[in-house]
């Protein structure tokens, strides 16, 4: 396995996402040897160039939910990668047929939206592209059984269904929090304890990251030209304080 970022300190810091999660995973199924996430760890090579993937069969692209960035990566990787490497973009709003357009081979591109936690998350969305072939689905469907996971296939749309969906909530309870409707653990409290979700609106909101989480609802409101995706004003100023969630520590709530 290859993972490819812009430095190595991105990368050992994902290497130790990877490593955590690993482990954790083992000791919930009784198998908590250290050995175990020892030896997956050594079959992962990173590197800070793509040139690596001149030989993938198989290519996941995670970079930031901007247009403007991803559309930089599939020129490159496309230039790179053999003639039969399929692409997987891991986007939560962007166009699949916009991002195959950057290649010379749109009917193996494809969407593979993974959900947050993705080790706890056994579905995946799968969004064909206008040109995707059945072939590809059907390369990316056994990939996904190899991690023990299955794929929902969707029409590519601005946001697919999930975020089609969910980007509407989370903006909405911001609102609410903005508007000094309820505070943000009681958004969440109704919504878990009154509907049963597992996690309230805001705290998957901090989750996915409130950055993530704005460029998406962007790319819905530019996409589709209607103001019910118009992004909320809180959630564009805690953006531009640095508030993103976990993954630096405060957002709706402090972690």
């Amino acid at each position: 396995m290859l993972l490819t970022d812009r430095s190595d300190e991105i990368l050992e810091e994902a290497k130790r996402a990877v490593r955590h999660s690993l482990r954790a995973q083992m000791l919930q199924q009784g198998g908590g040897k250290r050995e175990g996430s020892d030896a997956i760890m050594a079959r992962i090579a990173t590197s800070t160039q793509l040139e690596v993937l001149s030989d993938a069969d198989f290519v996941i692209e995670n970079v930031t939910e901007k247009w403007e960035i991803k559309k930089t990566i599939y020129p490159v990787i496309d230039r790179v990668c053999p003639e039969r490497t399929v692409f997987a973009a891991n986007t939560s709003a962007i166009s699949i047929t916009r991002l195959a357009s950057l290649t010379k081979r749109p009917e193996r591109v494809l969407g593979m939206h993974f959900m947050n936690p993705v080790p706890m998350k056994k579905t995946v969305e799968m969004i064909r592209g206008y040109h995707t072939a059945e072939q590809t689905i059907a390369t990316a469907k056994q990939l996904l059984q190899g991690f023990g996971k299955e794929a929902v296939v969707v029409a590519d749309a601005p946001g697919f269904v999930s975020n089609r969906v969910l980007m509407l909530t989370i903006n909405e309870a911001a609102f609410l929090v903005q508007d000094r409707v309820a505070a943000p653990e009681d958004v969440d409290k109704i919504f878990r304890e009154c509907f049963g979700h597992t996690m309230g609106p805001l705290a998957t909101a901090d989750l996915i990251g409130l950055d993530t989480i704005l460029y998406s609802i962007e790319v819905l409101y530019d996409s589709f030209n209607d103001d019910k995706y118009r992004p909320c004003p809180l959630l564009k100023k805690m953006v531009d304080a640095g508030l993103h969630g976990r993954k630096n520590g405060k957002g709706f709530f402090n972690y």
